[in-house]
């Protein structure tokens, strides 16, 4: 089977977040859609080795932030590519959160859905939950991130140029996590990100 022919198939990228008792966590998931509308429902995966995925089995409720083209690869990366087991990824994070409590993202997202689960399905590798949509909120006028355009132009490529050391002057700073930018050659070291609270340690160049 070539598994590249399930590429055509259209995504949307989403930040899955989650609290059970005094535990958060947040992934990263490219699986959700809208099944019903009477209430309204979506349907959407998590595999099952995910920390997010034993938290909200446990809890039953969360929040889906649906990403928009200005996300950068920092938060996809902090949120999809390190386990919450290890990183407690929300502790220096001052996302919202929605009546739940649950945390969503604020920024590089165009809306977020507040979702109580009614059923769940073990899939093998993933679990399928069904949730209804208890509240909606709309963040942005941004056009929705699909799996697609991040894989050709969010995704780093291999040695890009992006990869390559670059010899030329720091006109400012860009925070990994949020994408706040910092105007100006030298950077602080003692600097916090004013929108996400980082230090200047997840800063990184601007080039001219």
């Amino acid at each position: 089977m070539d598994k590249k022919a399930l590429y055509s198939l259209s995504y949307g990228v989403f930040m899955l977040g989650v609290k059970s008792g005094t535990k958060t966590n947040g992934c990263i998931t490219n699986t959700c859609i809208q099944v019903a509308n009477s209430p309204v429902r979506v349907a959407f995966s998590v595999l099952n080795t995910n920390y997010t995925c034993d938290l909200l089995k446990e809890s039953g409720v969360c929040t889906l932030s649906i990403l928009d083209k200005t996300i950068p690869f920092q938060t996809i990366k902090y949120f999809g590519m390190q386990s919450g087991r290890d990183v407690d990824k929300m502790s220096e994070l001052p996302l919202p959160v929605d009546d739940n409590g649950v945390p969503y993202l604020n920024w590089g997202a165009s809306a977020v859905l507040s979702l109580k689960v009614t059923d769940s399905q073990d899939l093998g590798s993933h679990t399928l939950f069904i949730a209804e949509v208890t509240d909606a909120k709309k963040l942005s006028d941004n056009e929705p991130l699909t799996y697609a355009f991040y894989q050709s132009d969010i995704k780093p490529k291999a040695d890009s140029a992006a990869d390559k050391p670059v010899q030329k002057k720091i006109i400012g700073w860009r925070c990994r996590i949020c994408n706040y930018v910092y105007e100006g050659e030298t950077l602080p070291e003692e600097f916090y990100c004013p929108l996400c609270g980082h230090d200047a340690s997840d800063f990184e160049p601007i080039y001219e």
